[in-house]
């Protein structure tokens, strides 16, 4: 398990300059962020072909300390994405199989009487990881969902009375079959709300098909993939990518898509405060990906649907007429009015 980085040690090595009364740190910190995303998606790359923008989004998500929901058919490389990502960051990695009979102590761990000592101790379950992959999440009861809650809002576990904290970094990435319902229980409002971003894999196309199988002649590539960073250094940027600056003029944006979403007629649930700290926190890190130590608007605007999409909930009515969240965000987007000019530097 990895360590907690102390609060001083954000990133080593990188210029911070005092400005305006507040620390903001140089554009060493969106290169730093660049390098790494760079290192990863080179290295992931050589498992998942072609889908260069869902690996820059779970980077988004180790950045921003938040979790991956990945809505997709099986076969497309859900399972290979999460591995890979732990191997080139030298992460622990674990897989859950969720099924209707799984308990929530088969997620968690339990405690166990040893008769030797008098005392109850702790076994830890399989969440005491870096990379957790939930595999068909909506395959097990709500209770056992629920079980994943403290663990993604608060990164600890309670067990018995008595919390303990998990290992940073700490990555839930869940899958489910958007096709076959039969036998599944459908996420609750609470646990979408603390996925940052919900996304799909796709197809691949013909070209990368060909190029999947020249890769899988002999062996998966996935066995033997080198780890390409450390996991010190995403601990640092984890923290830097704050510091990615963003207008004000982009943060009203951001605002007032978010509360487009709450006062739409189609749309009976609006995205959550939640979802505003989501959609300013993943610009900022997807910034700095581009190499940049500010936030552009067409970044709000590419990353809401990935953020946004799976926080709404529309009204009947609206279901009835055919209408689907993602069409009705895309809308929003495209009539709330962007920022014209954004300062930096």
């Amino acid at each position: 398990m990895l360590d907690r980085v102390a609060d001083d040690n954000v990133l080593p090595g990188l210029n911070y300059t005092e400005a305006g009364g507040k620390n903001q740190v140089s554009n060493g910190v969106a290169n730093a962020v660049q390098a790494f995303s760079a290192a990863v998606v080179e290295n992931v790359e050589r498992v998942i072909v072609g889908k260069r923008e869902a690996i820059e989004l779970a980077i988004v998500a180790l950045l921003c300390e938040g979790h991956v929901l990945i809505e997709d058919v099986p076969g497309v490389g859900k399972t290979m994405l999460a591995r890979s990502l732990a191997a080139s960051i030298g992460c622990t990695f674990k897989r859950i199989q969720f099924t209707p009979d799984l308990l929530p102590n088969d997620v968690t761990g339990v405690s166990i009487f040893n008769q030797k000592t008098g005392d109850f101790e702790f076994r830890p379950g399989p969440a005491f990881v870096n990379i957790l992959l939930a595999d068909e999440i909506n395959r097990a009861t709500p209770r056992t969902q629920s079980a994943l809650l403290e663990c993604m809002g608060e990164r600890q576990i309670s067990v018995d009375g008595v919390s303990h904290q998990l290992a940073r970094p700490f990555l839930v990435l869940a899958t489910q079959n958007p096709v076959e319902y039969e036998g599944t229980f459908p996420l609750p409002e609470a646990q979408l709300d603390r996925f940052l971003l919900r996304l799909r894999l796709g197809y691949p196309t013909a070209q990368d098909e060909r190029v999947i199988l020249t890769n899988l002649r002999r062996e998966h590539p996935v066995t033997t993939l080198a780890q390409a960073v450390g996991a010190d250094a995403l601990l640092g940027l984890q923290r830097a990518v704050w510091e990615v600056a963003v207008e004000d003029s982009v943060r009203d944006y951001v605002i007032r898509l978010v509360h487009a979403t709450r006062t739409h007629p189609d749309i009976a649930l609006g995205a959550s405060p939640r979802g505003t700290l989501a959609l300013y926190k993943s610009a900022q890190a997807y910034a700095a990906i581009q190499g940049r130590d500010y936030v552009l608007p067409d970044d709000v605007k590419r990353l809401a649907p990935y953020v946004l999409g799976h926080r709404l909930i529309l009204r009947p009515e609206s279901q009835l007429r055919g209408h689907s969240a993602d069409e009705i965000l895309r809308l929003i987007v495209d009539t709330v009015e962007v920022p014209l000019a954004v300062r930096h530097g």
